[in-house]
């Protein structure tokens, strides 16, 4: 019944935008450029008590529709037993997949069904740690991290007691890590990892890590790095994490900060980022959506969504977390199964189909250059590429509010192409609560 619902709402939708924009139908290309990266978080645990493989195979076409084309899986492997709280991010077995999810051979379907539709598949891998009853531990008490008197521990300041720390300073330990990796990459498939708590693990690792798997024949990868260290860059990651402008988002929006300290954030985290490496985007994640959801965070559902607009426009690097896009209000703990009602808030989905269909068409506005317009109550900025300028402002406040246009700007019939439809700009706009434009000159 699910499915047929996504069937038809994926129709109505696409009937619903088409009034306001062209459709982008044709066939991602696997693996895009990092600068074209959309990606979506599969929580497998939102999407079925167990098989949860099979369920997700059918929810693809839904998932395409945001503009997709990465997905991330949070980690899919088998999960320790002891002293466990039945974190993902425990992991037992790095070559096991966990049955609550359903078998190997499904899970290699499912990435064959994504590569169909043009969508790159890549995995959380955890390497700062393991389960307490992972096969290293009797086997290579070296490979882990111990105190004083030789016991074991878990990683130190973090309070993750259900995991015990590897020791990095082993080689032996890190060719054994990346021959698990190489095992997804040639056995299953992916292409590539989101690498969990990169900022605790040396960069010598990653280096070493990251070179190897460029080394597989005729295989190009994609790899994101949680962190925010610069050295992730050097040791070969695609991208990292925006934590800065998340934070700084919601200080705009919560605490009525000055909107231009998003520029400033912006321009200070793609300051010294190599050409060709990425800031990943979002206004949340799993780990965010465990404690509250942006909504709730950030005050309404129009909040939710100019922020992301704000967010995501501003540089490229998409992210969107399974069940944002239906705008789940409540806290989703990924350490169990969580249902989720798909049939919630359909113009919440439509609108960022819509959105992202957008982004997708025009490569100005996710890879333009960028010039920024400082202003208190409203992020206001320009994207251009040669062939399209186009000007994005976000009222990060909930109440109406006007701001001057840059000169370029004043007295001239633009389009606003979310509507679709002209625009006569004066010296000013005004923009309603919480309202976003995304003008095209």
């Amino acid at each position: 019944m699910r499915n047929l619902f996504y069937t038809i709402l994926v129709l109505l939708t696409v009937y619903a935008c088409a009034g306001k924009r062209e459709i982008v139908t044709e066939q991602k290309q696997v693996l895009p450029a990092v600068e074209d990266v959309v990606m979506y978080e599969i929580n497998p645990r939102v999407f079925a008590l167990k098989n949860a493989f099979n369920v997700i195979s059918k929810h693809l076409d839904s998932i395409q529709f945001l503009g997709v084309n990465v997905v991330w899986f949070m980690p899919i492997y088998e999960i320790g037993e002891v002293n466990t709280v039945n974190s993902p991010y425990c992991i037992k077995d790095y070559k096991r997949i966990n049955p609550e999810f359903g078998t190997v051979e499904e899970f290699k379907r499912l990435v064959e069904l994504c590569h169909e539709k043009g969508i790159s598949v890549i995995l959380d891998w955890v390497a700062n740690h393991t389960s307490w009853d992972h096969a290293w531990i009797k086997e290579h008490k070296e490979w882990y991290t111990q105190d004083s008197i030789g016991n074991i521990i878990s990683p130190a300041g973090t309070g993750w007691n259900d995991v015990a720390d590897l020791n990095y300073d082993n080689a032996d330990m890190c060719l054994a890590m990346i021959d698990a990796m190489k095992y997804w990459i040639q056995e299953v498939g992916v292409d590539g990892f989101r690498c969990d708590a990169a900022d605790y693990v040396p960069y010598t690792f990653w280096k070493q890590a990251v070179d190897s798997l460029r080394a597989i024949p005729n295989r190009k990868l994609l790899m994101l790095a949680e962190g925010k260290r610069k050295d992730h860059f050097d040791a070969g990651f695609d991208m990292n994490y925006a934590w800065d402008l998340m934070e700084a988002m919601r200080d705009v929006f919560v605490n009525d900060s000055s909107a231009a300290r998003l520029l400033e954030v912006d321009w200070s985290e793609y300051d010294s980022i190599p050409a060709g490496k990425m800031k990943l985007r979002f206004i949340t994640n799993h780990d965010e959506a465990s404690k509250m959801s942006p909504i709730v965070e950030l005050g309404s559902e129009r909040a939710a969504m100019a922020a992301f607009v704000g967010t995501v426009f501003l540089h490229g690097g998409a992210l969107i977390y399974s069940s944002q896009e239906i705008g789940h209000e409540a806290p989703i703990n990924f350490f169990a199964y969580t249902s989720v009602d798909w049939s919630e808030c359909s113009d919440i989905y439509q609108e960022y189909g819509c959105l992202m269909g957008l982004y997708n068409k025009y490569p100005a506005l996710r890879k333009g250059i960028l010039t920024g317009y400082p202003a208190s109550d409203v992020l206001m900025y320009q994207k251009s590429d040669g062939k399209d300028a186009f000007m994005i402002l976000v009222n990060v406040r909930n109440r109406d509010v006007s701001v001057i246009l840059p000169e370029g700007w004043k007295h001239h019939v633009a389009t606003d192409i979310y509507e679709n439809k002209p625009l006569e700009l004066m010296n000013e706009i005004k923009l309603n609560a919480l309202e976003y434009r995304i003008i095209r000159f």
